[in-house]
């Protein structure tokens, strides 16, 4: 499957979460009650206590390979789409500078804050469909409606 890619005008969004918010569910709800339908993570710096991420092995047969976080982490690096069904890659560093990373799955519990700056392609929508290439719904660019 082949996604039709365009050129859009950009709403840029900011917003901070402090500390014992969920990531991942705080920036859907920020979304919705924007309703952004083409929004993505432009950068974000802030820290965690919490964390679980699917590895880069998992494939569509075997999406069991999963870590559960636990610590004081920085945010090194949050990418991604924001639609409904969002797509979120993580790089997180631990007291060490150690550094992990993977695909959200959610319990991001903030640590101290998260500022995220989160655009919106506001001529575009984002979706996903199930690609029977990769096993996983994929990335559906259209126009906004």
């Amino acid at each position: 499957m082949s996604s039709a890619g365009g050129g859009s005008a950009l709403q840029v969004h900011a917003v901070r979460f402090g500390p014992g918010q969920e990531l991942l569910g705080s920036l859907q709800a920020f979304v919705e009650q924007r309703r952004l339908r083409a929004p993505f993570i432009i950068t974000c710096v802030g820290s965690l206590t919490k964390a679980t991420l699917r590895l880069a092995n998992a494939t569509a047969a075997n999406t069991n390979e999963v870590i559960h976080l636990s610590g004081r982490f920085e945010i090194v690096s949050l990418v991604g789409t924001l639609n409904p069904e969002a797509h979120l890659h993580i790089s997180l560093s631990d007291t060490e500078g150690q550094t992990v990373g993977g695909h959200v799955l959610g319990g991001l519990e903030v640590f101290t804050t998260a500022e995220v700056v989160v655009g919106e392609a506001v001529d575009l929508r984002f979706t996903r469909e199930m690609d029977e290439h990769t096993g996983f719904p994929e990335l559906v660019v259209r126009p906004k409606e």
